[in-house]
């Protein structure tokens, strides 16, 4: 199943997309008992949801009616982030002295950085480029896991159990910032620096572990291109992980790192400019596409 949230009369609601279809607002499928929010359903998921869909004669609102926000727009905390989880990430940013010379060229161990994104952007929304502060805004197309069960000290086979489902994010980052002041959390937490979406597809949906293509273009032009299968620090090992002594939420949003071909690291560089469209796809969970400086 997809859920998404989007605005009714300018209201942010929660609700499920039906390809083919469009999509149903919670509070016409559960009534009295749907939640407010995306992220209330995720700490509270009822089970009959699909019996409730199927026996309700419910007119969907059609695709281009809606106004897609984030799935989940005001994250519960930070966002968790993994940092050099690509091989070919890792060799361009070594490359471009982002990191101090004597760092690993691999990281002997996942590398955790936090992501402010409050609220974070929409498919179809748009990228500050903050140009009074910088000139070095780059995109990172990511998988993002959401974490659907409250999680502490689980088994790496256990994972699965505690993951609500999937979306695309977009770790867009101020280079300048990660540069001028030696750390990432700056840098990637501007204003409108999240971009996530379209969608939440349930786990239910892909077999795990992941197999999935991703790819960014930027004009039509594609950037980066790989498969989740090249993570250096695969998903279980970093929900096992982080689970051993940080308590994992449901809503809490894991993005597990970006492949080579970043704008940074391309020679020469090549940033985002206004007007640019930059698409994050990936297979089977969706296309997350935004707009730069609109």
């Amino acid at each position: 199943m997809r859920f998404a949230t989007f605005l009714l009369e300018g209201v942010e609601v929660p609700g499920v997309y039906i390809e083919g279809e469009g999509y149903y607002p919670l509070r016409d499928i559960l009534g009295d008992a749907a939640p407010v929010t995306l992220l209330e359903y995720i700490r509270n998921p009822l089970q009959d949801l699909s019996a409730s869909l199927s026996s309700k004669n419910l007119n969907p609102i059609s695709p281009d009616k809606v106004t897609l926000c984030a799935p989940i727009p005001h994250p519960i905390r930070n966002v968790i982030c993994l940092g050099k989880n690509y091989e070919d990430h890792a060799k361009e940013i070594a490359e471009t002295r982002l990191l101090t010379q004597d760092e690993n060229f691999i990281p002997a161990f996942p590398v955790y950085f936090a992501k402010s994104a409050y609220p974070a952007v929409g498919h179809d929304g748009s990228i500050p480029l903050h140009e009074h502060f910088t000139k070095k805004v780059d995109y990172e197309a990511e998988l993002a896991v959401i974490i659907g069960k409250k999680a502490f000290c689980v088994k790496e086979a256990d994972v699965e159990d505690v993951i609500f489902g999937y979306t695309v994010l977009n770790d867009i980052t101020d280079r300048d910032a990660q540069t001028r002041y030696g750390q990432w959390f700056f840098g990637k937490s501007l204003d409108g620096f999240c971009p996530m979406g379209p969608h939440i597809v349930t786990k239910d949906e892909l077999p795990f572990p992941l197999e999935l293509n991703i790819e960014c273009r930027v004009n039509g032009e594609t950037r980066q291109n790989s498969n989740t299968s090249l993570l250096i620090y695969d998903i279980p090992r970093v929900i096992s992980e982080l689970s051993q002594g940080f308590t994992l939420l449901p809503g809490d949003i894991i993005a597990t790192g970006t492949p080579g071909g970043v704008g940074h690291g391309m020679k020469p560089p090549r940033y985002l400019q206004k007007g640019d469209i930059v698409e994050c796809e990936i297979e089977k969970v969706g296309i997350l596409r935004t707009y730069c400086g609109q």
